[in-house]
């Protein structure tokens, strides 16, 4: 590894606390199940990471119950559960089995004064009786000065080190509202770890999230909380997976496993349903894609070319898209995965042809390049999916439409109702490619967009039909043009199916039959 970016800390390892399954679900629409808890509790745990908090054990029945499951699971993880400056939070953290409790006290007197209605004093002395009864109980204890990125400092000092004097095992600098600039954080934070062990707790509402961590870091502390794909209320909290790979690339500092960074990320965003933006680091969609001509030109020739680090690093592969941005070597490249061998003329238009479909907005798939290299090459490509004959009435009060398909060797006659004739024609499809029985999903597919593309004038006018389908993580673009709408429309919608089951064969190495008939 290249020598260091930057001096940060003298530790070789900084733990990480995870509060997904507590400060993530606080995001507003996110809600987890017991098992969701669990699922993910186990994968954070084959991460490696050091502190689960599993949620707050006052919130609820369901949240107790779902608190108790993961502890019960046995992870290698300190398994803890938020608690307020009350008694009974930290007695329902007992029942619910968990290793340790994170003692929310509260610090500025914003917190102390209005919203709990108390005095310093009597916080001082509710937080040492509170971790003096945790411990007495066997508990792991964090305490955490709430709102602390804005409380008197002297007293914040006096606060949590009134908990490591009564037995707490560490504390936390809370920027609760995001509300701190790195010179702050460091400020403060270096006055802490001069008590005792301090970890940090920051949030990303003015976008320092990471940064104060990092100021954290270098002033001492030496754990860090954080959610995976830096879910949270508000702006959310800093990255986990994000504090992780910086860390080791820049400082070469371990934390957690990398290599599970992006099955982390997918299975966060399954289950809470919170998407990753695609230009979101270590689990975004473009993270490892490159699209521009020059720079795909040098990620061929070397892969740190425009890459902080190996893809692989973080449990990802490196991916070239085509689009209006693209060059000859990376189309060039793609061809090749797909064992296509064209000439210089034919690459040439293949990669004007590329560009022609991205400059309308379009992301070139796989089975867009196999169409536009096919038809470049002038190749009849064998079809699996083909219309036979479509008629469709449009008169009464129901539009209906009628398909026979080739699929294979088999042919499959099926009807369809809809809000127009063209709708009409969908359903048919639908229900063609769903079996013998028409019943069933068959073969799934989502029509991701529709529209007439252009129509020639006169009364003979041609118009032509553009779709996009998708299936799966599989999508194309597909246009055919007759003088009927809806034959032009069902045209496309089978030819892109077609192309679609086409590709997913190949790279499967099956016969394209066998995928058209595996959802039956």
């Amino acid at each position: 590894m290249e020598a260091l970016l930057n001096p940060l800390t003298t530790l070789d390892e900084v733990q990480l606390l995870d509060t997904t399954l507590r400060d993530g679900e606080q995001m507003p629409g996110v809600s987890l199940t017991p098992a969701d808890k669990v699922e993910l509790g186990h994968e954070l745990d084959a991460a490696g990471v050091h502190v689960i908090e599993a949620g707050s054990a006052c919130t609820s029945d369901g949240e107790r119950e779902g608190i108790r499951r993961v502890a019960r699971e046995g992870l290698d993880a300190t398994v803890t559960s938020f608690a307020r400056g009350v008694q009974a939070d930290i007695d329902r953290a007992l029942d619910c089995g968990v290793d340790g409790v994170n003692l929310v006290v509260p610090a500025s007197d914003k917190h102390v004064e209005t919203k709990v209605g108390s005095t310093r004093e009597d916080v001082v002395g509710t937080t040492v009786d509170l971790v003096e009864y945790a411990t007495d109980h066997g508990l792991w204890v964090e305490v955490l000065g709430e709102d602390g990125s804005r409380a008197d400092l002297d007293y914040l000092e006096r606060l949590l080190g009134a908990g490591l004097d009564a037995g707490a095992d560490r504390v936390c600098y809370c920027d609760t509202v995001g509300a701190a600039g790195p010179e702050r954080t460091a400020e403060i934070v270096s006055r802490l770890a001069d008590l005792g062990p301090t970890g940090v707790h920051t949030h990303d509402d003015l976008g320092f999230g990471m940064t104060n961590v990092h100021a954290g870091l270098e002033a001492g502390a030496d754990l860090v909380h954080g959610t995976v794909n830096g879910v949270g209320e508000r702006a959310g909290n800093v990255a986990l997976e994000e504090v992780a790979i910086a860390l080791d690339r820049c400082y070469g500092v371990d934390t957690i496993e990398l290599e599970r960074l992006y099955r982390l990320c997918r299975r966060v965003a399954d289950v809470t349903g919170v998407a990753l933006p695609p230009n979101k680091a270590v689990g975004g969609a473009n993270a490892f894609a490159h699209e521009s001509g020059i720079h795909t030109d040098g990620t061929l020739k070397d892969g740190t070319m425009y890459e902080p680090y190996p893809p692989e690093t973080v449990g990802r592969e490196r991916r070239l898209v085509l689009g209006k941005h693209a060059g000859r070597a990376g189309v060039a490249a793609a061809l090749a995965e797909h064992d296509l061998d064209v000439d210089a003329d034919e690459l040439r238009e293949v990669v004007s042809r590329v560009k022609e479909l991205g400059d309308r907005g379009k992301r070139v798939t796989d089975a867009d390049l196999l169409a536009i290299t096919e038809d470049v090459q002038g190749r009849e490509r064998d079809r699996h999916v083909e219309l036979v004959d479509l008629s469709a009435t449009s008169g009464g009060n129901l539009p209906t439409a009628s398909v026979r398909l080739r699929v294979g060797d088999d042919h499959r006659v099926a009807s369809g109702t809809g809000s127009g004739p063209v709708d009409a024609g969908l359903e048919a499809v639908r229900a063609a490619l769903a079996g013998d029985d028409g019943e069933g999903d068959g073969v799934s597919f989502e029509l991701d967009s529709y529209h007439v593309d252009a129509i020639t004038g006169g009364t003979d006018a041609v118009v032509t039909v553009e779709v996009d389908l998708s299936r799966g993580d599989r999508s194309v673009s597909v246009s055919a043009s007759d003088a009927d709408i809806t034959r032009a429309s069902v045209v496309a919608m089978v030819d892109g199916l077609d192309r679609l089951l086409s590709a997913a064969a190949a790279e499967e190495g099956v016969d394209p039959e066998t995928v058209a008939t595996a959802d039956d």
